[in-house]
């Protein structure tokens, strides 16, 4: 029962290590330097603990590696999950539109607080609307939803992106 306990301590510890270390990532690589800064002590430290305890006779109990690799299998899993979850950072949207569709759409996002910039382009047979937005990623799905309610013919594309300066609903750095 012990060594049971101890397999699962190593796989829960894990989990949490590079779950925070996923998130770490995210956050260095969007600028967030001091944050990514903290989480990564409390990685490190994690680490240090976890993988002492398991090179630690792993020739006798060799099922401490296995463990070990199972959590840092469901770590990545569920770092993922998190930091989808907490949703830092702006994603820019842009959206296809048949031209005389655009403006009724355009007008309801900004009536619902998003800040849209069109663009007049050419399709194949038609012209188009393309509207470019910067949007907080916790919002995404919603934009997504009202576009797909209001336009279900468009073309949506996302993209990551890290503000340098300025646009409608950002913070000004």
């Amino acid at each position: 029962m012990e060594t049971i306990m101890a397999y699962l301590l190593i796989t829960f510890a894990k989990v949490i290590e590079v779950s925070l270390m996923t998130v770490r990532v995210v956050l260095v690589t969007r600028g967030e330097k001091v944050v990514g800064s903290i989480i990564g002590f409390f990685e490190v430290l994690l680490w240090l603990f976890i993988a002492g305890t398991v090179i630690k006779d792993i020739n006798s109990d060799p099922f401490k590696a296995v463990f070990y690799a199972l959590g840092f299998a469901l770590g990545n899993y569920f770092g993922i999950k998190v930091e989808a979850w907490i949703g830092l950072g702006v994603s820019q949207v842009q959206v296809i539109v048949k031209e005389g569709s655009g403006k009724e759409l355009v007008d309801y996002l900004r009536d619902h607080g998003y800040g849209v910039t069109v663009v007049k382009g050419e399709g194949r047979s038609s012209t188009r609307d393309l509207l470019f937005m910067f949007v907080k990623r916790k919002k995404i799905g919603e934009l997504i939803s009202i576009i797909k309610d209001k336009q279900n013919d468009s073309v949506i594309t996302i993209s990551e992106t890290k503000p340098v300066y300025g646009g409608y609903g950002l913070l000004r750095k």
